[in-house]
Formats: structure tokens, C-alpha cells, sequence
């Protein structure tokens, strides 16, 4: 009896034992995880599932550690179990949904993702009811860029590359060759450093090609930026001093932006930055075309959602003013990281918040007449991948540059590309009757170029809608017609136009044909330079108008459109065009013409010019008269 109770207790110890031995396993694996180390962490997890300690958390966290590590093929496998899991927290469809894009499963995808916003989970409403077109544009789309990968790249992480003056600046874990290698504990890479090689090299890049001076350190630097006049550096750095890394409340090291000066052919006196704070991270550097704004990625407080993309002023003598959240339109609840701005003006950045094609993908920004960002565009594939693609950059020339992936077929972990850029434009709009605003199908669309060479013709949808692809730098005019209407016409260019605007927008409204030979007797009259008087050859052509509204027309009923050249402060020329409105509706007024019968007296100051005389571009005196005009449009006939 007594031998039966001592090997009850043997097995009750024995199992007390290994549930203890358990627990450590799983607080291990928790310790690892909340210090990132996440290859460790995805080691012990594994562990426990295999002895079916825990399994549901186990799978969970495992699930997780993939995803920091960024491999959806290993997350997607353990997320499709985690979904299964009763009681599940339902950010777990959200991050099996996410996790299916990153192995081009779209369809799965849009089924989990829906499966999470009917369980009560906030998705952009907006995106999601898009998604399924944009995935099946983005991928029939013409691709605008042609990428390559380069030679530089390791089995190791390498992102983040920057053209400045004939040498490529990027960032590496590729610290190999040397006597003591300090790894790194979320991926078991080495600690990141900057490296610089020349443009056109075909050494091979290693140890010895770190960058000279004090910018590289024993714990994580880069990527950089670097000002034009090649005297000040830019460049993230874990948060450390004489002592080692310094940490937060929570115990992480976050990431600082700290300025270096080139001096004596080395980078060094090493700055840190006003914008840092050690409770949070601030990093990802870049700069406006002018040098006098920094933009970076912050998790500060009061931002979106993970980390969010700030602007701050630098003032003359270095300093910096308080950073400004570039706000919704670019920011979401999710990651957005890598700022880049281009020469003109244009911000390129890496997020998982916008509808995009994998993981993280680059966006970048479209700019109204103020500067102001008002949307982003997803720059397609080859750019994107289902994978992460991130830390685009752009030369000069505005036509090459370089950016990151840890795509299928690289060489390493993140490796970088370079590409270049062709210009796809086009020309589009909607054709419409000028009487009942319907569109008009099967119009016919004819493209000009400036010496009135014709160039293409497209019949309009039964939308009225047409398209037609056009070149860069050159000036046009897109005629419609169709038999039953009068002609119409607008002129546009392709000049001086902003890095992200592809389309060009041109509608076109026709009248319909009554009777064309006394139509055509509404001539534009034209005024003097700043000024809104009629003149007497304007007058002459009044006269007529009032002859045939009163006499061959008596039911007709038109509307008004005047507009300036371009020289001269816009807002003072929309009220010149409008005083020039006033001043041919008060004409017709005053001959007769029944105030009723004018339905609009507007001006468009120099938004609608009928050439290429913009703002900067040098013109003839009579090619300016052309846009001093009002324009007679005629609403309805009986």
C-alpha cells in the first residue's frame, strides 16, 4: 500500500515538475517577446506547442513573432489556426487577413477582413469597399517604373540608399569580417551601420566601406540623409550614451535622429536633437528640397495609430522649431515610416494603413496649387510586392532613385533596388450635353498637338467618358464632336507638371446643332491688359449677339465666361475676369436682352488659358490677347 502511495506521489511531483518546467518555458518566451527577440521567443513558443503547454497562446504569440519578422508565409500558417481558436480576439482576422496579402491570397484575404469588420473591428470603409477594383488595377495597370537589384546587397538586411554627389549611402547589418559580431535580438542580424560606396563601383562592399567618422556606433545607425551642400548628416541611432543604451519606462531603447557634420573628410560632432524624448522614438530622416524642413517617423504621443510621419522647421541657425503630425491624409491608425520628399515637393512614404498590395507598400503624395497634400496614390507594382517595400528614394533627375524589399528572389533579408521611371500620361474627361448635362456616348474625341497635327481620335463610352495616352512636355488640343452637336474644344499642356500627376483632366460640353452658321456669329470678344472695359471692336461683336438673341433667336438663352492671362496675382485676376463678366452682361442688359435669358455671368481668371502662356513661360503680346476673352455658351435654343 505504502509503495503505491510513494509512486503517486513520485508522478504527482514528476507532473508538478513539468508543468512548473512549463511555466518558466512560457515566461521565457514572454521575456523574449516584449524584448523583441523574436527569433528566440518564435523558438520557445514553438517548444510549447509541440508539449501542448498553452497551445492557443502559444500559436498565437508564435503567429505574432512571425509577423515582426516579417514572414507571412510562416505567420499566415499559424494565424489560420489562431482563427479557429474559440473566443479569439478578433484583431486576429484582421492580422490573418494582412498576413494572407503578403502571400497574394486576395481573395482569402477580403474574406477575413470582412469577417473582422462585421465582428465590430474599424477597417477604412472607404479602402475596403475599393479594394477588390484597386487589386485588379494595380495589377493590370502599364508599369511606370523598371527596376534592378544591385550588387551591394547581402544575405543580411541592406535598405535605405541615397544618391549624393556620385556616392550610394545606405544602411546595412552586413558586418561580417570582423573579431567580434554583436547580433541583434528581434532577427539575429548584426547591428545596423551606414555604409557608403561609389555610384559606379564594382568593388565589393564590406566592413571596410563603413562610413568614416562617429556617425557609426556599437548599436543600430541609419539610414540618412544628407543636406545639398553635403555639410550636414542626418541619421538615426539607438538612444545610448557613454554607458550603453539608455531606455524607457517600459525598458526599450528607443530610436533618436542626430546630426553630424562633415569636417576634415569625416563625419563627426554629433548632435542630438531637440525632437528626441527616450519615451519614444523618432527616426527615419529626410529633407525638403530646401533644406529648411526635416521630416521623420514618430510613435510620439498624440499621433494616428503605430508610428506616424512629422514635419518640423529648422530654423537658420540650426535649431528646430515643434513638430507638426502631417495629419489623416497620409497618416493612419497603422504604420506609416521611410519619408522621402523629391525636388518637387512630392512626399514618398512606406505604410500598411493605405489599401495596398502586401505589407507594407510606397505611396506616395499628390499636391494641390497651395502645396498641400490631398490624397496618396499606391505606386503599383514593380514597385510594390506583397512583401515589404519601403525607403524609396529619388535622384535629381527625377527619373531614378532607389528603394527596399525583402521581396521573393533578393539576395538577402531587405535588399535594395534601383529603378527608373517612365512618365505615363494621359489625357481624360467626360463629354456631356451642354442642355441637359447628359453624357454624350460615342463622341468623337480628336487630339491635336500645338501645330494642329492630328494625333489620335476615340469614340467616348456610353458614360461619354474617353482617354487618350499623351507625352511629356508638349502643349495639345482635344476637340469633340459628334453630328448632332456643335464642336467643342479645350487646350491643355503637359508642361511643368507636378512628379505624381498622371492624368489630365479635360471635359468637354456640346450644344446641340439648331442652326450652325448663326451660331457661329457668338464670337469671343477680347479686352485690353487689365483692364475690363468694352472695347469697340468688342462692342461690334455684342451687337450681333443681341441682334440674334432678339431677332433669329428669340428663346435662346446663353451663359457667360470671361478670364485674364496669367501674369498677375491669381486672386486679383479671378476679380478681373469677374468684373469682365459684370461688364458684357451689363452690355447685353442694357441693349435689351432680358436678364432671364443669362443664366451665369461668371470669370475663371487664368485657370482656363487657351495656350501655353503660364506663369514663367515667355509669350507674345498677341498670344496673351487670347486669353483676355469672355466666351458665349449657349444653354438652350426654344
Amino acid at each position: 500500500m505504502k509503495s503505491k502511495n510513494y509512486i503517486l506521489v513520485y508522478f504527482a511531483l514528476m507532473l508538478s515538475l513539468v508543468v512548473f518546467a512549463q511555466e518558466g518555458k512560457q515566461k521565457k518566451a514572454d521575456t523574449l517577446f516584449n524584448k523583441f527577440s523574436f527569433v528566440k521567443a518564435a523558438e520557445v513558443y514553438q517548444d510549447l506547442i509541440e508539449n501542448n503547454y498553452n497551445k492557443d497562446y502559444a500559436t498565437r504569440r508564435l503567429a505574432d513573432c512571425y509577423a515582426y519578422l516579417r514572414n507571412p508565409n510562416q505567420a499566415s500558417r499559424y494565424y489560420k489556426q489562431v482563427v479557429q481558436q474559440e473566443n479569439v480576439p478578433i484583431e486576429y482576422y484582421y492580422k490573418y487577413s494582412q498576413a494572407l496579402r503578403g502571400i497574394k491570397e486576395y481573395d482569402e484575404s477580403r474574406i477575413w477582413l470582412e469577417r473582422f469588420k462585421d465582428s465590430g473591428g474599424i477597417t477604412n470603409t472607404n479602402d475596403f469597399d475599393k479594394d477588390i477594383d484597386f487589386i485588379t488595377n494595380v495589377f493590370n495597370a502599364k508599369p511606370q517604373y523598371f527596376i534592378n537589384k544591385l550588387n551591394i546587397n547581402t544575405k543580411f538586411s541592406d535598405f535605405g540608399a541615397i544618391e549624393h554627389d556620385g556616392k550610394i549611402y545606405f544602411t546595412s547589418s552586413r558586418d561580417e569580417g570582423v573579431s567580434i559580431q554583436r547580433l541583434y535580438g528581434w532577427n539575429e542580424q548584426p547591428f545596423l551601420d551606414v555604409y557608403v560606396t561609389s555610384k559606379d563601383s564594382k568593388k565589393q562592399v564590406d566592413h571596410t566601406s563603413k562610413l568614416k567618422g562617429d556617425v557609426n556606433s556599437i548599436y543600430h545607425d541609419g539610414p540618412v540623409t544628407i543636406t545639398k551642400d553635403g555639410r550636414n548628416m542626418y541619421f538615426s541611432r539607438n538612444n545610448a550614451n557613454n554607458l550603453g543604451k539608455e531606455y524607457d519606462k517600459k525598458g526599450i531603447s528607443n530610436v533618436k535622429i542626430y546630426r553630424a557634420t562633415f569636417k576634415d573628410s569625416i563625419w563627426t560632432d554629433i548632435e542630438d536633437l531637440s525632437i528626441n524624448n527616450k519615451e519614444y522614438s523618432t527616426q527615419h530622416p529626410a529633407l525638403s528640397p530646401d533644406n529648411k524642413k526635416l521630416y521623420f517617423t514618430s510613435d510620439m504621443p498624440g499621433g494616428y495609430g503605430g508610428s506616424d510621419i512629422y514635419v518640423v522647421d529648422i530654423n537658420a541657425d540650426g535649431t528646430l522649431g515643434t513638430p507638426k503630425n502631417l495629419g489623416n491624409v497620409v497618416n493612419t491608425k497603422n504604420t506609416e515610416g521611410t519619408p522621402f520628399v523629391n525636388n518637387e515637393g512630392s512626399l514618398f512614404f512606406a505604410s500598411d494603413g493605405h489599401m495596398g498590395i502586401g505589407l507594407l507598400d510606397i505611396f506616395g503624395t499628390i499636391l494641390d496649387e497651395n502645396g498641400d497634400i490631398t490624397s496618396v496614390i499606391n505606386l503599383g507594382v514593380p514597385i510594390n510586392s506583397n512583401k515589404d517595400d519601403f525607403s524609396f528614394t529619388m535622384n535629381t533627375d527625377g527619373l531614378t532613385g532607389y528603394f527596399s524589399s525583402n521581396r521573393q528572389g533578393g539576395t538577402g533579408d531587405d535588399d535594395i533596388y534601383s529603378y527608373n521611371r517612365v512618365l505615363l500620361l494621359s489625357v481624360k474627361g467626360t463629354v456631356t450635353d451642354a442642355i441637359n448635362t447628359n453624357p454624350i456616348p460615342n463622341a468623337v474625341v480628336t487630339l491635336y498637338d500645338d501645330k494642329e497635327n492630328k494625333i489620335a481620335d476615340i469614340l467616348t463610352d456610353e458614360d461619354g467618358n474617353y482617354e487618350i495616352n499623351i507625352d511629356a512636355n508638349k502643349d495639345y488640343k482635344v476637340v469633340a464632336s459628334h453630328v448632332k452637336y456643335i464642336d467643342d474644344y479645350r487646350v491643355f499642356t503637359s508642361k511643368n507638371l507636378r512628379a505624381l500627376e498622371s492624368v489630365i483632366t479635360a471635359n468637354l460640353i456640346l450644344n446641340p446643332v439648331q442652326n450652325v452658321v448663326k451660331l457661329a456669329e457668338l464670337n469671343t470678344i477680347y479686352f485690353d491688359f487689365d483692364t475690363h472695359y468694352i472695347r469697340p471692336d468688342a462692342a461690334l461683336e455684342l451687337d450681333k449677339i443681341v441682334n440674334l438673341m432678339k431677332n433669329d433667336y428669340p428663346e435662346m438663352v446663353i451663359r457667360i465666361e470671361s478670364h485674364t492671362d496669367s501674369r498677375g496675382e491669381l486672386s486679383y485676376n479671378d476679380k478681373l475676369s469677374i468684373d469682365r463678366a459684370n461688364s458684357t452682361y451689363e452690355y447685353l442688359v442694357s441693349k435689351g436682352i432680358d436678364a432671364s435669358r443669362i443664366t451665369e455671368h461668371q470669370g475663371f481668371g487664368e485657370r482656363r488659358l487657351t495656350n501655353g502662356c503660364e506663369d514663367g513661360e515667355t509669350c507674345e503680346e498677341t498670344d496673351h490677347q487670347l486669353n483676355r476673352r469672355t466666351d458665349f455658351i449657349v444653354v438652350k435654343m426654344e
